[in-house]
């Protein structure tokens, strides 16, 4: 495994970083394809035997359950000093109710408590907005998250899609108020969305900022031809959002995924993880792993060096995509 800096911090992240969007109760979320207590528990021992210390989960995944489900494991399988944990706050947890979503001072300081309960720890390592909150000041938010980091209960913060503008707007009042900055962004990027390179990617090389990509392979998009379907793709609604719109311009870059991975002899799903790590922009992309084998070639991709001929061929038949995920009720 290789690490490397989260940013412009000191602290050292494995280069994939596991999410867990995947595990948690299928019948208290939108997912039916989620994993249960017990898979989950074996792929998240398997990544750390493989060398990863970086685990993504969120208060909303199968609203609360897959921060149990961690936090139970790391317990039982690591060290907490070894591992880097994010968790994040913004969607809605309780249906119908006031004062629930949002990044108000009272969710914000209310969430943290109610996440470090469930996955069983002091603190996390890094404490994400899942999205911008239009209904707050910002001066609020970015006041409530600078008291989490100092009370100790998150060592950094990191936000998640978003429009560059909003988090520029963000980081700069952070920075009159002295409050906390962000270190890290977690954004929607991958071969068939590159929307993020228009703004927000070129921004955060520019300041330093820990690039840490969702959805890499666009929900399984660019791991099987586009006939193909799986027990995900049939049920998964929010994959449908993201990518049905372009489905026909997305056939031609995906159709390139599949011959140059013939060419090297790997899976489809290496070779498009190893184009965003061949990116060095690109800190650690988040690997949704619902099997081993998904683990290990997602690790395997580390060493496979793409040419710059490849990267081009890759990249040269892409579209503009109608922006995806910066709006606060898109995941």
């Amino acid at each position: 495994m290789e690490y490397v800096k989260f940013g412009n911090t000191g602290m050292d992240v494995s280069k994939i970083c596991l999410g867990t969007m995947g595990f948690g109760d299928a019948d208290k979320w939108i997912h039916k394809w989620v994993l249960d207590e017990a898979k989950s528990r074996d792929v998240i021992k398997k990544a750390l035997d493989l060398g990863i210390n970086f685990f993504d989960t969120a208060n909303i995944y199968s609203y609360g359950e897959s921060e149990k489900i961690v936090g139970r494991a790391l317990k039982d399988f690591s060290n907490r000093d070894d591992i880097v944990l994010a968790t994040k706050v913004h969607q809605t947890m309780r249906e119908g109710r006031p004062n629930s979503g949002g990044l108000s001072r009272k969710e914000i300081l209310a969430e943290i408590d109610h996440s470090l309960k469930r996955l069983e720890t002091d603190y996390v390592d890094v404490y994400i907005i899942h999205r911008f909150d239009q209904f707050t000041p910002i001066e609020e938010t970015m006041g409530a998250l600078h008291d989490v980091v100092k009370s100790g209960k998150a060592r950094y913060i990191g936000a998640s899609a978003m429009y560059a503008w909003q988090f520029q707007k963000a980081q700069r009042v952070a920075e009159q108020n002295g409050f906390t900055k962000f270190v890290s962004m977690q954004n929607h990027y991958n071969l068939i969305y590159r929307e993020e390179e228009r703004e927000m990617i070129p921004f955060c090389k520019d300041e330093k900022i820990a690039l840490t990509p969702y959805s890499p392979l666009a929900s399984g998009r660019l791991t099987r031809d586009i006939s193909e379907t799986t027990a995900r793709s049939k049920t998964d609604t929010i994959q449908s959002s993201k990518y049905d719109g372009m489905i026909e311009s997305d056939k031609a870059v995906i159709e390139r995924v599949a011959n140059l991975a013939n060419e090297y002899a790997v899976t489809r799903d290496q070779l498009a993880l190893a184009w965003l790590l061949n990116k060095p922009e690109i800190t650690a992309p988040i690997i949704g792993a619902q099997k081993i084998t998904h683990l290990e070639r997602a690790v395997s991709a580390l060493d496979l060096q793409l040419t710059n001929g490849d990267m081009s061929f890759l990249e040269e038949l892409y579209l503009p995509h109608p922006v995806v995920g910066a709006l606060s009720n898109q995941q």
